[in-house]
C-alpha cells in the first residue's frame, strides 16, 4: 500500500494550489479528481486575477487586500499567462453614487499596497476608443486588474506540484476514507487502496459529499451559487474590458474572448446541487440585457455562440442574497484523529495563500510558493517573447504565436523543439496535442478543446480528425 503525507481531494485551483504548496515544502502528495483538472468551477470563472472591487461594498477589507497582493506575486510568477488589463466602468445606469465610486477606487489603488499596475482615473474626453462602442459615453472610470486562463493556472499549479514529486491521479474518485490509528486509509475508483498522513478535503462544490464519505461532520457550511457567462460575437474592439452596474446593483463584465469574441458574465443564482451547472434561458436574458443597456451592437440570445456556468462553494455566512455571500475562505481542521482538512470557499486569485495558509494550519510554516515563478514563467517581458517565438516558428502564424507563447511561456521550447506538427485546424498543432497528453493529463477532445486552450467554439478545430488522432496515440 502506498503511503502519502497528503491526499488531496479535488483536482480544481484550491487542491491544485495546496499540492504545489505541499510539494514545494518536500511533502509526498496524491492529489485525485474525479474528472478532468479545473472540470468544474475552476473553468467557470471570469477569467480574473483581481482584488474584487464590488467586495468593498460588503466591507470584506482584508479579503481585497490579500487579493490585490496575491495579483501582484501571481502577475511575477506567471507573466505569460497573467496580464495586465484595463477596465471602464461607466458611471451610467448607476445606482452608486459616483463620489462612492471614486472613493472606493481610490481604496482600491491602495489598500493592497505598492502596486504595478496603473491607478484609476476618470473616463476622459481623449479616450475614444473606450467610449466608442458605449450608447451614452458620459462620465466613467478606468481601473486596472489582470486577466487569467483559469483552467490552465489549475494545470500549471499541478505541473509545478508534479515537477517536485506529487501525484496527480485524474479521472479517479476517492470511494470512502476512515480513520485506522495515525493514518487514513483510503480506497479509490482505480482499484489502490492509499495511505496518508492528512487528508484534504478541496471537493469545491462537493465538499460536503466528500466529508460523508470520511464519516466526519462538518462545523462549516456551504451556499451552492452558480454563475454563468455567455460568449457572443465582438461587441467592442480593443483588448480592454468593461464594468456594467446594473439596477439590481450587480455587477456583469464584459471582456474580449477566444477567437474575437466577448465573454457576458456572470449571474449569482443559488442551486440545489453542484450538478446544477447548467445556464438557464433567464440567465442568457439577464446577461444580454445587462450588456445592451451599454453597448451600440445589441446583442440577442439567438446571437449567444457559447456559454458555460459553474457552481461556487460559497462559505454560508448567513447572507440574505446570493451576490452578497462572502468570497473569502474557511479552512476547518478536524484533529480528531489523523488530520483532515476541509476547504469552503476560496478564489482563483487567492488560491496560492489560501495555500499556504493551509499548510500552516497543518503545522508546516514553509512559504516556499512566495517567490517561486509557475512553469513556463521565466520569460522576462512578454513582448521580446513573443517575437522569439514568431522569429523561431513563423509557421504559426500571429494569431496562434499569441496564444500559445500565453498559454505556455517558455514551455514552448520543449513542445516545439522538433516543430508544431500536423494541423487540426484552429491553430491546435500535433506536437501541442501530444504535449497536452503526455504532460498535463489531457485525454478527451473536451479536455484539450475548452479547458485546455480554449479553441473549442464551433468551427476552429476539426473534431474528427483531432479524435482519430487521439485514438491512434
Amino acid at each position: 500500500m502506498s503511503e502519502y503525507d497528503l491526499l488531496i481531494i479535488g483536482g480544481g485551483i484550491n487542491g491544485a494550489a495546496i499540492a504545489r504548496e505541499a510539494a514545494l515544502n518536500g511533502l509526498s502528495v496524491l492529489l485525485v479528481e474525479k474528472d478532468d483538472l479545473a472540470s468544474h468551477t475552476s473553468s467557470a470563472s471570469t477569467k480574473l486575477i483581481h482584488g474584487g472591487l464590488r467586495y468593498l461594498e460588503y466591507y470584506e477589507f482584508r479579503l481585497v487586500r490579500e487579493a490585490l497582493q496575491e495579483r501582484e506575486r501571481l502577475l511575477r510568477a506567471a507573466p505569460h499567462l497573467i496580464y495586465p488589463m484595463a477596465f471602464v466602468l461607466p458611471h451610467e445606469n448607476a445606482v452608486r453614487p459616483w463620489w462612492l465610486v471614486r472613493a472606493g477606487l481610490l481604496l482600491y489603488d491602495t489598500i493592497g499596497g505598492r502596486i504595478s499596475l496603473p491607478r484609476s482615473r476618470g473616463l476622459r474626453a481623449s479616450d475614444t476608443l473606450y467610449r466608442a462602442p458605449l450608447k451614452r459615453p458620459g462620465r466613467g472610470f478606468v481601473y486596472s486588474d489582470a486577466w487569467v486562463d483559469d483552467a490552465r493556472l489549475v494545470v500549471l499549479n499541478c505541473l509545478d506540484a508534479a515537477r517536485h514529486g506529487a501525484e496527480i491521479a485524474t479521472r479517479t474518485a476517492l470511494l470512502s476514507a476512515r480513520r485506522d490509528g495515525e493514518r487514513w486509509r483510503a480506497t479509490l475508483t482505480d482499484g489502490r487502496e492509499v495511505a496518508a498522513r492528512i487528508l484534504v478535503n478541496a471537493a469545491g462544490p462537493w465538499v460536503a459529499d466528500t466529508l460523508a464519505l470520511t464519516g466526519a461532520n462538518a462545523r462549516a457550511g456551504v451556499r451552492l451559487i452558480k454563475g454563468s457567462h455567455i460568449v457572443v460575437p465582438k461587441l467592442f474592439e480593443g483588448d480592454h474590458a468593461y464594468m456594467l452596474q446594473q439596477p439590481d446593483r450587480r455587477i456583469v463584465f464584459a471582456i474580449p474572448y477566444a477567437n474575437g469574441t466577448t465573454l457576458v458574465g456572470t449571474t449569482d443564482v443559488p442551486v440545489a446541487r453542484p450538478e446544477d451547472a447548467t445556464i438557464s434561458g433567464d440567465e442568457i436574458d439577464y446577461l444580454c440585457v445587462a450588456a445592451n443597456r451599454f453597448f451600440t451592437r445589441a446583442v440577442a440570445p439567438a446571437d449567444v455562440l457559447a456559454t458555460y456556468s459553474g457552481v461556487r462553494p460559497l462559505y454560508d455566512d448567513g447572507a440574505a442574497e446570493a451576490k452578497a455571500v462572502t468570497r473569502d475562505y474557511v479552512l476547518e481542521l478536524d484533529e480528531a484523529g489523523p488530520k483532515l482538512l476541509s476547504v469552503f470557499g476560496g478564489k482563483i486569485t487567492t488560491a496560492r495563500h489560501l495555500a499556504e495558509e493551509a499548510l500552516a494550519k497543518l503545522g508546516y510554516p514553509g512559504r516556499a510558493s512566495r517567490d517561486a515563478l509557475l512553469p513556463g514563467g521565466d520569460i522576462g517581458a512578454f513582448d521580446a517573447f513573443l517575437a522569439e517565438v514568431r522569429r523561431r516558428w513563423p509557421e504559426l502564424g500571429p494569431d496562434h504565436s499569441y496564444r500559445m507563447a500565453r498559454a505556455y511561456g517558455s514551455l514552448l521550447h520543449q513542445m516545439l523543439a522538433d516543430g508544431p506538427g500536423e494541423s487540426f485546424g484552429g491553430g491546435l498543432r500535433a506536437r501541442e496535442v501530444d504535449w497536452l497528453v503526455t504532460r498535463e493529463w489531457a485525454r478527451t477532445t473536451d479536455d484539450i478543446l475548452w479547458r485546455r486552450t480554449k479553441l473549442g467554439l464551433p468551427g476552429a478545430v476539426d473534431l474528427a480528425r483531432l479524435q482519430a488522432y487521439l485514438d491512434r496515440r
